[in-house]
């Protein structure tokens, strides 16, 4: 497995000793407590540790509140000079924006006592601008503001900076990056999973002149819900991967993809790394007892490369990658970032189209990295549904990156919603143990649910901006 994957795996093993040791301490301190003082506190003080633990401190959060995001952007970025005066930020030298550029700003967020309970975040406002960005509770360090959107509103001198929960610090840093408007061009959307393109691109490709939409795999595995409805392991596998590929097909139809510019390669889910691993050997799915691709491919308006044999291998994966980037001639091609998100699928995914392209006679002009996981940070973006994305957490400073935020309107957002919501895989109900924790956390933490749905990637996915960072 490549070193992002491993990575996650060591932060969810370190995370698990330490609730392990965490648990032992919390059981002698009941005993203790029982044999010490009376016989029904023990009781007592676990229900109300298990309702804190659910309330504060059930995040997956792998680092330090306290610890500074650092970013290395790329050189001779622009960085006009700004101020804070009060809580307006103010420009030292007049600024020349159309208003599509991508605004980041760097500030210190030092959280408040009530910020440690309830999310702290950072108001914007001014003009017809408005918008709250999200942090850690209990943040103390180096934070990124996505202020794109917000240039009329800096330009004129009325831009609001307003902590809630928390306050904004020290001395703020502005970095433009100014890109073309990569809606007026060819796009095309590689997603390892059905869902991932609408998660990460949605108002993107709904908007552009040309898009195509690529999915890697079926995502046939985790079919417990279909399980439910008395299936057998294997056979539920592929009705989920039936209805993923259908899906996968059929919900660009909503921003206006026709199905031409849509295919589904029907390889099998969290086989990708032993796929690159071993490129010649097909890997069979791991739980709908299948070997052949072909089953998931059906709905595909014209032949590939790998329809000859349906053998799920790397060198087939990469033949039916070729021949889609031929036929589409994409300028710009979206794909997992490889460095920021650690799914093993969604690195194999960005592996592969890079390895398609060596040597092809198409090339794109631009290449666009998204997330739709983090390494040490399951919430992120924080925050509720429609609010702005911040910079997600980096900590490794060697890593050169170069955002690029795209701003969707209220209707945008409800059709994004819309999509999600046609999506098979994010339709069943959460767990038991996750509706009680988001109750707690809407009661006593101030969590919003989304009105759009009840799976967490409509509050995720479903903002004020998509982010993405160009890699080429």
């Amino acid at each position: 497995m490549s070193q992002p994957a491993s990575r996650k795996q060591q932060l969810l093993k370190r995370h698990r000793r330490n609730k392990r040791i965490g648990l032992l301490i919390g059981l002698l301190v009941l005993i203790a407590s029982g044999v010490l003082l009376a016989w029904w506190l023990p009781p007592v003080l676990a229900v109300l540790g298990w309702v804190a633990h659910e309330a504060w401190f059930a995040d997956h959060l792998f680092y330090s509140p306290k610890d500074d995001y650092q970013y290395s952007f790329p050189a001779g970025s622009e960085q006009p000079a700004v101020r804070l005066e009060g809580d307006k930020l103010v420009a030292e030298q007049p600024l020349q924006l159309a208003g599509d550029e991508t605004l980041i700003l760097e500030v210190k967020v030092k959280s408040g006592w009530l910020g440690r309970f309830v999310d702290p975040y950072v108001q914007l406002s001014g003009g017809e601008s408005a918008d709250r960005q999200t942090f850690e509770r209990g943040v103390n360090g180096q934070r990124y503001l996505n202020v794109s959107g917000c240039a009329q509103a800096l330009v004129a001198g009325q831009l609001r900076v307003r902590g809630r929960y928390c306050r904004v610090l020290g001395q703020p840093e502005l970095r433009i990056f100014r890109q073309p408007d990569y809606r007026q061009q060819r796009i095309m959307v590689v997603a390892p999973h059905a869902d991932d393109a609408e998660l990460a691109a949605f108002g993107l490709y709904s908007q552009a002149k040309e898009a195509w939409i690529v999915t890697l795999t079926a995502g046939e595995i985790e079919a417990g819900h279909y399980q439910q409805m008395g299936l057998p392991r294997a056979e539920a596998a592929r009705l989920k991967g039936r209805l993923r590929a259908w899906d996968s097909m059929v919900v660009p139809r909503w921003a206006g993809v026709p199905e031409a510019h849509c295919a589904q390669l029907g390889y099998f889910c969290l086989q990708l790394p032993a796929m690159q691993g071993a490129p010649d050997q097909p890997m069979a799915s791991r739980e709908a007892d299948l070997s052949d691709i072909r089953v998931f491919r059906q709905f595909n308006p014209f032949p590939l490369p790998a329809d000859q044999d349906g053998a799920p291998t790397w060198h087939n994966l990469l033949a039916d990658l070729r021949a889609l980037i031929l036929r589409a001639r994409p300028e710009v091609i979206v794909l997992p970032h490889p460095s920021i998100d650690p799914h093993p699928d969604h690195i194999c995914a960005h592996d592969a189209v890079i390895e398609a392209l060596e040597g092809l006679e198409w090339q794109p002009t631009t290449v666009l990295g998204y997330a739709n996981h983090l390494h040490d940070n399951d919430r992120w973006p924080m925050g509720n549904s429609g609010d702005g994305i911040a910079l997600p957490p980096v900590f490794d400073a060697t890593l050169c990156l170069r955002p690029c935020s795209l701003p969707l309107s209220l209707a945008q957002q409800r059709d994004k919603a819309m999509a999600l919501g046609m999506m098979h895989d994010l339709q069943p109900r959460a767990a038991l143990k996750r509706r009680i924790r988001r109750s707690i956390q809407q009661l006593l933490a101030g969590r919003k649910p989304s009105p759009y749905g009840e799976n967490e990637f409509f509050r995720k996915a479903v903002r004020r901006h998509e982010l993405f960072w160009q890699l080429k």
